[in-house]
């Protein structure tokens, strides 16, 4: 039997050259490709062996040799064989770093069919890597949408990602920085229709890369890989999009590459709180649409050229934002005299816009020589306007006993130039690890503000009297630091090396606060005054004639300056072996700090001196390339802010009286984080665990007075000493068979944390230390299968939190949030695709039972692709089509509960328009950006890349 089917394949390869002489480029690719996989049949027997052989050769790499040849068919097959026999040794040690693939011969129909799916998750050494196509979105997604489905990736409302509990700090493209220093502009304007793999790791800083010798300064990254096929040429994504409620949501995002060179621009505006584009909204975590009712618009340009020398990034980008915030707030706060209680309603408008521009330059003129500099410029201004109103009471059988009612406005402007720069100069010595790096710093910044506040009170419990507070306040600021560090590294032996690093840094800033006080003007209306437009500062200066000058009260006002010198001494010893790599060195850091100030007639001029040591360590364990421990300790220091030393007391709401501090000392936090990853590569299995402690000597508490007469407070910072967390992650994420179509996985975190603050219990004894412990467990678990046509998903996720304070124990509390339910996805193949998502939301333990809700989120979204490529896509979407979800959050400190309500973009309906143009370099490029059912392979085989990739994912075919 082998011998006649060792017969027939050999018939049929001899067919394969025929038709290849007949039809030449037409079909030439995929004809090598099953010419050669014929061969692999042909040459073993083992079913194991066919898969390697199979996949080791078609990715073309044996058919140049074939073409080339020129020989005889017998010359032909050794070389397969031969290089076959490669390929499989290669196979079983990196498993195709992408799939796990079976493969089935049908003798009788003489095909080979290849069935594979994409692992979601890999891991590789320090490395995460995630397969996009597995994580489908629908149709017009931003990455940020994608993100928020990875495992251990969580996305708060602001932007922020976390990965695994750590914050990412930089967004690349195909290793390339994308818009440096701004991860929220990149999330949202990335389509995903054109990523292929997207890592996380931590990268090093532009030193340590280098010169090779870790400094403790990475920073969490997001890597987001171009599909192949897709970096050469010319796309542009535009969405149109319009809904209910005067919705509106518009992004267009558009790129050239052709190598070197990279240039990306878009732009986009919205009133959907960043949450209006396809695949967004409600169910992925509460309050889904953020805080307020806002108008959000950008436009930007990011530019990288990367040749042998020289490399450059460049990014600039402006951005818009107009805000209309209402919340309504309850607090609890942690005392027991007057004023347990408070309520409090605000309405606050704002409108802001910056230019923002990144420049890095890498030259390396020689082997030897490598050259960086990085400058950057900020141009920004806000306006704020807002009033609010809050009442503090006591309860007395369910009856309130008020202690006072606040009313207040205020009106405020602000702008901010900077301009930062650094330049860095590195030169290797000898090719055993001796470099020298210099490194230069500097920032210069300026800004001006102006602000105007009105505060009345009335005090119900002392004969309803009223004081007030009407004030002026221009406070221009100035802020400039510089800094040198010279780093040397000198070889010991064999892969072992000793560094040494000096740095000197020096930082200024000074205030100049001129305050005008109107509160003592008779008649004057502090009421009747309500929230203004912006800059309409001819509502409080009307009624004085707009002569304040006469009005400066030196009392108030105030002069600053603030100087900080550090001098840094570190000494870092690094081996590395082929099983561990080992960094560990001290630092010695004394500061100095001058601090002037001109306030009421009084001038201080004092120096404080401070002296820090803190040991560093970084060991790393590799078991196997995917299979890898980390350790990794380090101490830090934080100065106090100048407002924090500032001696003096601003009781511009004479209900929250705040005093500086300048006897205030540096806090000093030690920080160890232990980070295990290994990847079980026959059963798609990762797993990563995370443990992290922090303690921080000398942090920085307000300490709460009591003051009985009006029920307000006042708050002064302070140095104590007690506050740390201990907390851990686990991710497991698995393949439930062997092609990879059942999946689950399961993300397990833990904080506990000891925050100490100060609270005064009785009105008659000073601020005693108040102690709240709070341990937060959350717990997620996804269950899921996926095919060619459908993706369905179920989910669930548990928060825990439990807060006990020492001093108070009828402040515990106990809280519960539940989010369950599934993801229904379907992909037709005439372009159809329709996406669902149900998810029940349930919270109990708060003492306020509006905050005990049920929320039953249901979102849906249907699309449809026209055109010959499916370049046109028109998508109905529905957020929280239930109409049930809210805007709600909490918090706890050491002094008080807060609970708050906004009026957050929560519930619309959109009509999207979106156009794909792609002119890429090949046919798969052109296919890969075409969306799809993310990573299919492309009917009838076609080249394995781009969306149809062994390893992208999906399932696919290929006759014999």
């Amino acid at each position: 039997m082998l011998k006649i089917e060792k017969i027939t394949s050999f018939l049929y390869c001899l067919l394969l050259l025929f038709s290849y002489n007949m039809v030449k480029r037409f079909v030439m690719k995929r004809l090598i490709v099953l010419f050669f996989a014929a061969l692999a049949v042909m040459s073993l027997p083992a079913q194991t062996e066919v898969t390697n052989s199979i996949l080791a050769i078609s990715g073309l790499q044996l058919a140049d040799s074939v073409k080339s040849a020129g020989g005889s068919v017998a010359d032909s097959i050794q070389k397969a064989r031969e290089d076959s026999i490669a390929a499989r040794e290669k196979f079983v040690q990196d498993s195709i770093a992408n799939a796990n693939i079976e493969i089935w011969r049908d003798y009788d129909m003489q095909e080979v069919v290849v069935k594979a799916m994409a692992p979601r998750v890999m891991v590789k050494g320090d490395t995460v890597q995630f397969n996009a196509s597995q994580f489908r979105t629908a149709e017009g997604s931003v990455v940020e949408d994608l993100v928020a489905k990875l495992p251990g990736a969580e996305v708060g409302d602001d932007g922020t990602v976390k990965i695994n509990g750590k914050t990412v700090k930089k967004i690349l493209v195909d290793g390339k920085e994308f818009m440096t220093g701004d991860t929220k502009t990149a999330l949202k304007n990335l389509p995903t229709a054109i990523i292929d793999k997207i890592k996380t790791y931590d990268q090093k800083s532009d030193l340590a890369r280098i010169t090779g010798i870790e400094d403790g300064e990475e920073e969490t990254v997001l890597d987001f890989g171009i599909k192949p096929g897709m970096n050469k040429g010319t796309m542009v994504n535009a969405d149109l999009a319009i809904g209910t409620h005067k919705r509106f949501a518009e992004r267009v995002f558009g790129g050239w590459m052709q190598d070197p060179h990279k240039l990306f621009f878009m732009g986009s505006m919205n009133n959907t709180n960043d949450m209006g584009f396809p695949g967004g909204g409600g169910g992925r975590r509460y309050g889904g649409g953020g805080a307020g009712d806002n108008i959000a618009k950008m436009a930007g340009l990011n530019y990288n050229l990367d040749t042998k020398k020289l490399k450059l990034d460049a990014s600039i980008r402006w951005n818009h934002n107009n805000g209309d915030t209402r919340n309504e707030s309850n607090t609890e706060n942690f005392v027991v005299q007057k004023g347990k209680f408070s309520n409090s309603l605000s309405q606050s408008y704002s409108r802001s816009n910056s230019w923002n521009g990144q420049l890095r330059l890498e030259w390396q003129p020689t082997e030897n020589t490598n050259i960086m500099f990085r400058p950057s410029f900020t141009l920004s201004s806000s306006d704020n306007a807002s009033g609010s109103s809050s009442e503090t009471y006591d309860l007395n059988d369910d009856v309130k006993d008020y202690v006072n009612l606040n009313s207040s406005t205020s009106l405020s402007y602000s702008t901010t130039n900077s301009l930062n720069g650094m330049l860095q100069f590195n030169q290797k010595l000898s090719q055993n690890g001796r470099n020298i790096t210099l490194r230069l710093n500097g920032s210069l910044s300026d800004g001006d503000s102006k602000s105007m506040s009105t505060n009345e009170v009335a005090l119900k419990q002392f004969g309803d009297s009223t004081y007030h507070t009407y004030r002026y306040n221009l406070t221009p600021t100035k802020r400039y630091s510089y800094s040198a560090r010279v780093t040397y590294s000198e070889p010991l032996f064999d892969r072992a090396y000793l560094q040494f690093q000096y740095s000197y840094t020096y930082n200024f800033n000074k205030s100049d606060r001129a305050t005008y006080d109107f509160s003592k003007i008779p008649g004057l209306n502090y009421s009747g005054i309500g929230i203004p437009e912006f800059r309409d500062w001819d509502s409080y200066l009307r009624p004085i004639n707009y002569e304040y000058e006469q009005y400066k009260d030196d009392s108030l006002s105030r002069y600053s300056e603030y100087k900080n010198y550090i001098h840094e001494v570190q000494l870092t010893f690094r081996m590395i072996r082929e099983k561990f790599q080992l960094n560990v060195g001290a630092m010695m850091q004394p500061q100095k700090t001058k601090f002037m100030q001109d306030y009421r007639g009084v001038v201080v001029d004092t120096i404080r001196n401070v002296n820090n040591f803190s040991p560093t360590l970084d060991f790393r364990y590799n078991f196997s390339k995917q299979h890898r421990l980390r350790v990794n300790y380090r101490g830090r220091t934080s100065q106090p802010s100048i407002t924090d030393l500032l001696d003096i007391t601003d009781d511009s709401n004479p209900l929250n009286i705040t005093k500086g501090n300048p006897g205030l000392k540096p806090s000093f936090s030690h920080n160890v984080f232990a980070h295990y990853n290994n990847y079980i590569t026959h059963h798609q299995q990762a797993i990563m665990a995370n443990v992290n402690f922090t303690s921080t000597a000398n942090s920085i508490a307000n300490k709460v007075t009591y003051i009985p007469e009006t029920g307000g407070r006042i708050t002064r910072p302070e140095n104590i000493d007690g506050n740390w967390n201990i907390g851990g992650s686990v991710m497991y994420n698995t393949s439930l068979d062997s092609a990879g179509v059942w999946y689950t996985n399961l993300n397990t975190s833990v904080n506990y944390s000891n925050t100490v603050g100060f609270l005064q219990v009785n009105q008659k004894a000073d601020s005693q230390e108040s102690v709240t412990r709070a341990t937060v467990l959350r717990q997620r678990l996804t269950f899921g299968f996926r095919n060619d046509w459908l993706d369905v998903s179920l989910d669930g996720n548990f928060t825990y939190d439990h807060s006990v304070n020492l001093l108070e124990s009828s402040n515990n509390m106990d809280t519960k949030e539940w989010n369950f339910g599934g993801t229904i996805q379907l992909f037709a193949p005439w372009g159809m695709q329709f996406s669902t998502n149900l998810h029940q939301q349930m919270r109990r333990g708060y003492r306020n039972e509006s905050m005990n809700t049920n929320e039953l989120i249901w979102n849906a979204q249907l699309s449809q692709s026209f055109l010959k490529n499916k370049s046109l896509v028109v998508t109905l979407q529905y957020n929280d089509i239930l109409h049930q979800s809210s805007a709600i959050s909490r918090t706890i400190t050491a002094m008080q509960i807060g609970e708050s309500r906004n009026n957050s973009v929560l519930s619309y309906g959109m009509i999207h328009l979106i156009y794909r143009f792609n002119a890429f370099g090949g046919k798969a490029g052109r296919q890969g950006g075409g969306g799809g059912p993310g990573g299919m392979m492309p009917p009838g085989g076609g080249r394995m890349g781009g969306g149809g990739r062994m390893g992208g994912g999906g399932m696919g075919r290929h006759p014999m």
